[in-house]
């Protein structure tokens, strides 16, 4: 199921952190789906490319290098994480090393079969979230250019939920581009066969990325609740972006590389963590500079995505940092 911020450990008390609490690492940048919500669906993501293993292997060194593990290794951030033929390997490699507390991924699940659910899940994963994008083989087609059998998806859900394991299993799909019946539809379908499953909203939160005829949600979050007014980003005290490269952004939103901050070539993550450039946009968030950074200045997701409000440690932070 969703976390809730019941939850979470209160982030505000604990900053600043000498660990950080969530990485994504991004298996691959590419899709096999062009969904019209998402960036993909133009083909404007210039840099592209699937995560070789000396780099994953290089970042769970890197994460080894931090005071404690890290709370979650979340696989994935611009892409279909399942396209990476190492993704089994990758689970099993950061629970080897002990770099974590738990592991999770968001895929659209065509890539997976029987075989790789098993290995997925015998690796140790423990937790996927599975992206539902219609309730037929012509929705899937329209919305996201992709030929995908749903009746198989479903069947290949449905041996994942089976086999699960310690995985937690969440499906969703997006409400605001489909109909009543359809919403229906989906829910029996799919919570028989899952842990949990949400009907959510569109957000726009792709940067220069105009989302043309898709309709956002004026009033409402992704998860249906109210939207905030939240001034301070938590995200980039608490987490940051491995691209499949190696390069490295304070954002897990930041698809067009506008907000680099190290690289994995040159740099360890704990340097890039505890580096200038990390702090430098810290200090410009507290001390209301938000609009000054790019991706930043109309960021959607600290409206629409729920995200926690440390604004009143603004001043507690800015005497640490």
């Amino acid at each position: 199921m969703k976390r809730t911020r019941e939850d979470r450990e209160p982030l505000g008390p604990a900053l600043p952190l000498a660990t950080p609490w969530v990485i994504n690492v991004d298996p691959a940048s590419a899709c096999n789906f062009k969904c019209s919500y998402c960036f993909q669906s133009k083909g404007e993501m210039e840099i592209k490319g699937i995560m070789q293993w000396a780099i994953y292997k290089k970042i769970i060194k890197n994460i080894g290098e931090f005071d404690k593990p890290i709370k979650t290794l979340r696989l994935y951030a611009f892409g279909e994480p399942l396209l990476n033929p190492h993704f089994a390997k990758m689970v099993r490699l950061a629970k080897d090393r002990d770099v974590c507390n738990d592991i999770d991924t968001t895929t659209n699940a065509s890539r997976l079969t029987h075989e790789l659910t098993r290995d997925i899940i015998d690796a140790g994963l423990d937790r996927i979230n599975i992206s539902i994008v219609g309730v037929s083989d012509s929705m899937y087609k329209s919305f996201s250019k992709a030929n995908v059998n749903f009746e198989k998806l479903v069947e290949n859900i449905a041996y994942l939920y089976e086999n699960k394991k310690q995985c937690t299993v969440f499906v969703k799909i997006n409400g605001d581009v489909i109909s009543g019946p359809d919403k229906l539809k989906f829910l029996q379908i799919f919570e028989p066969i899952s842990d949990g499953c949400a009907i959510e909203h569109v957000m726009d939160c792709w940067d220069g990325y105009n989302m043309g005829e898709v309709e956002v949600n004026k009033e409402l979050g992704v998860y249906g609740q109210p939207k905030t007014h939240i001034n301070v980003c938590p995200y980039i005290f608490y987490s940051f972006c491995v691209n499949f490269d190696g390069v490295v952004s304070p954002c897990f939103l930041d698809w067009n590389r506008k907000m680099v901050i190290g690289n994995l070539n040159h740099l360890t993550l704990k340097q890039i963590w505890e580096g200038n450039k990390m702090r430098h946009m810290r200090l410009m968030m507290l001390r209301k500079q938000r609009s000054d950074l790019p991706v930043c200045a109309n960021c959607n997701q600290l409206e629409a995505g729920e995200p926690v409000d440390i604004d009143r440690f603004t001043k507690m932070l800015l005497e640490k940092i």
